[in-house]
């Protein structure tokens, strides 16, 4: 039995061959229509959450598998002190695939090694979030033909940007990548990230808090909003929050295939002007979601079509 906690627990060949089945389901919906007949997906979210909590549901639905959960830590046991082990183990009894998001950082692991089918990650405090990282891969792949020889630009929260962490954990595995991160000095790469992953790999990356300076560089431009729920401190929440704000004329230097995506929620760190432009992709990121998450169901559960 496999779990999916960290995005590194995947190999290139492992994600490509996600891609590849993601792909094939776009193209061929009705091939995969009952590869999970009579299956169950449980979706246990502790904190509050719409597009990875739907992704995960449609994606099972569209397996022709069943879904239950709860979308609220207070309308779980939790509630009552239970602990993230002994809901896992009852979990599951019910469900034979879990997803768990969680506040805690850790928490989808401790679940993965008390429950007795394969948990996935779907987002842990600041730390995780491999789900999301395979929607952005499969986005990336698809609009510009490969995962190598890119310039992905990352702005805004970069501290506290679980996606943004997944992202650079996986694409540093890939030939000739390199990175731009633009954020407030209070919102920078966490150190451990630069070290641990940018560093070790020796992978090329630049540091500023000047978007336009370095935008024409950028292949992909990953923006992040500011998160009110990590800070502990209103005041400093509102002086970062607008530190970055896409508008068009800011594209203006901007390749024109540039990949503009976005994991969503934004407030107004992009402007509704540029949902219209062809570069636009976070709504794309949306939809690739779902199939991947279909995909990695399938992968953990040893599914195939028929």
């Amino acid at each position: 039995m496999r779990s999916l906690f960290d995005i590194n627990e995947l190999s290139p060949a492992e994600i490509d061959s996600l891609i590849a089945t993601a792909n094939d389901m776009m193209a061929n919906p009705a091939k995969y229509a009952h590869v999970a007949d009579g299956k169950k997906l449980a979706t246990l979210f502790f904190e509050p959450s719409t597009r990875t909590r739907l992704s995960f549901e449609a994606a099972m639905m569209e397996l022709g598998g069943n879904v239950l959960g709860f979308s609220e830590a207070q309308s779980s046991s939790a509630s009552k002190g239970e602990s993230v082990a002994d809901t896992a183990r009852v979990v599951s009894c019910y469900a034979d695939i879990i997803a768990m998001r969680h506040p805690k950082e850790g928490a989808p692991l401790v679940a993965a090694m008390n429950a007795t089918v394969p948990v996935i990650n779907a987002g842990d405090g600041g730390h995780n979030h491999p789900t999301q990282t395979l929607a952005d891969l499969l986005t990336i792949s698809r609009e510009k033909g490969r995962l190598d020889n890119l310039v992905v630009g990352f702005c805004g929260d970069l501290k506290f940007g679980r996606t943004v962490h997944s992202l650079i954990n996986a694409m540093v595995r890939y030939p000739n990548v390199k990175f731009v991160l633009v954020s407030p000095n209070e919102l920078r790469l966490p150190d451990y990230v630069k070290t641990d992953v940018l560093e070790a790999n020796n992978v090329e990356f630049v540091e500023t808090s000047d978007l336009m300076e370095v935008i024409g560089d950028m292949d992909i431009l990953y923006m992040t909003r500011v998160q009110h729920e990590r800070f502990f401190n209103e005041e400093e929440y509102l002086r970062l929050r607008d530190s970055y704000i896409l508008t068009p004329d800011k594209l203006k230097d901007a390749k024109s295939d540039l990949c503009i995506m976005h994991p969503l929620p934004r407030v107004n760190e992009i402007s509704t002007a540029i949902d219209s432009d062809p570069r636009a992709c976070y709504f794309k990121q949306v939809l690739n979601g779902k199939f991947m998450r279909a995909a990695l169901i399938m992968m953990l559960l040893g599914l195939e079509a028929k």
